[in-house]
């Protein structure tokens, strides 16, 4: 496993991290302590979940939520110490009209729980889920600022925000001298491609670490889904994913898979290796979040994570693809 540096931060982190939303959510302890444990082996240091993960995101039971954090506060124990921990906040975690969102009110409350989940003193680093319009950034801020002066978090970082969002919060830390946003967490992929007009640039000229999410497309591009075919049992789809089933909606990801196809076989490897390497291979990228429900899943995508696209094979990738983007 290799390292890179989040940000303008002094703490390095693997550039492939573990993403545990399926931890509680599609498998249960005993299977997610197997993919812990094959993480943990193959070098990742970083550990992303977030405070709403859990079955309660797909029945709508808040009693449901928070269990990926539950799994892992049992499953670290004495291995806090090795890992980056990062977790987030924002979405509804309860019927109260102030059980979600990024005020003053809400955080405080949201980051005791997820201390009490994951059964840690402090988080590394602590994430707003989404931008909130509904709450000053000053007071988002301010908040998380104090956090870090408690010791109760080390660095705050954001996700799913525009670069107009990010620069916005940005001026507002460096007016007041509050702690930034050390990292930006996007969805990126063949597939989602989006931050590279203005999020990729800004966290460069920035020095912001982008840890992206969903490398794999949803897992579109591990060419388990087909037009038209039932998708596997054990499958995200399966499980009613809603984001999934929107993006293979777009005639564009399928035929993206079926471009990249032959290319990876020329490299001899699975789609899952070569969409991976393809995002680790981009500009701007610090670290990509895998999920698995199996250990070899991880071990097998994370088999050639340490080799790098050309530039003539990404040139190629984007002649390929562009008219599919379009």
């Amino acid at each position: 496993m290799k390292y890179r540096t989040l940000g303008r931060t002094g703490i390095k982190v693997s550039e492939v991290s573990l993403g545990t939303m399926s931890f509680g959510r599609w498998i249960d302890e005993q299977a997610s302590a197997g993919v812990l444990d094959q993480a943990l082996e193959l070098g990742i240091n970083l550990v992303d979940t977030a405070d709403v993960y859990g079955r309660g995101m797909d029945n709508g039971d808040h009693a449901q939520l928070g269990e990926s954090e539950a799994i892992l506060g049992n499953l670290l124990r004495e291995r806090r110490h090795q890992i980056i921990l990062a977790t987030k906040l924002h979405n509804p975690m309860g019927p109260g009209v102030n059980d979600q969102g990024q005020s003053r009110y809400h955080i405080y409350r949201a980051l005791e729980n997820s201390l009490k989940r994951l059964k840690t003193d402090y988080i590394d680093l602590y994430q707003v889920h989404r931008f909130d319009p509904h709450t000053p950034l000053e007071e988002t801020l301010y908040a998380l600022d104090d956090l870090v002066k408690q010791g109760k978090i080390r660095y705050v970082g954001c996700s799913n925000y525009a670069a107009w969002q990010l620069a916005k919060a940005h001026g507002i830390s460096a007016l007041h001298h509050l702690r930034r946003f050390e990292s930006v967490q996007p969805e990126y992929s063949l597939i989602t491609r989006g931050i590279e007009e203005e999020l990729i640039p800004f966290a460069q000229s920035e020095q912001v670490g982008v840890i992206v999410y969903s490398p794999l497309g949803r897992g579109i591009l591990s060419g388990k889904y087909a037009a038209g075919a039932t998708p596997p049992s054990d499958s995200r789809l399966a499980a009613g994913e809603q984001r999934l089933k929107l993006l293979l909606e777009q005639r564009q990801s399928l035929a993206i898979v079926d471009v990249i196809r032959p290319l990876a076989l020329e490299r001899g490897w699975s789609l899952p290796q070569f969409a991976l390497n393809w995002v680790l291979s981009r500009p701007g990228i610090t670290s990509a979040i895998v999920g698995a429900s199996k250990p070899e899943q991880l071990r097998e995508t994370l088999q050639y994570a340490q080799e790098r696209l050309s530039n003539e094979e990404l040139a190629e990738i984007d002649r390929l693809t562009a008219a599919i983007r379009a």
